[in-house]
């Protein structure tokens, strides 16, 4: 119900928008149905692309290094191989 919810205020805001532009009931209606099937095709290849990025192994740098294995129950020292 909450996705047929905001699916609904969605396609109603775009409308909106567009009539409120426009002027025109035509234009409204199809930027209405236009705007959600680009933002759907949008949201797939930025998932790939997030997906992707997620899945690349983390690199960290200097301060970096030692800052995120303190955060993991390590000391700096223990962290640059000191101790």
């Amino acid at each position: 119900m909450k996705t047929a919810s905001f699916a609904t205020l969605h396609f109603s805001v775009a409308f909106a928008v567009a009539y409120a532009l426009s002027g025109s009931l035509v234009v409204g209606g199809l930027l209405a149905l236009l705007e959600p099937a680009v933002n759907t095709c949008v949201f797939y290849f930025h998932e790939r692309a997030w997906n992707k990025h997620q899945s690349a192994p983390l690199k960290l740098h200097c301060h970096h290094q030692q800052m995120y294995s303190c955060q993991q129950g390590k000391s700096p020292a223990e962290a640059v191989g000191h101790v």
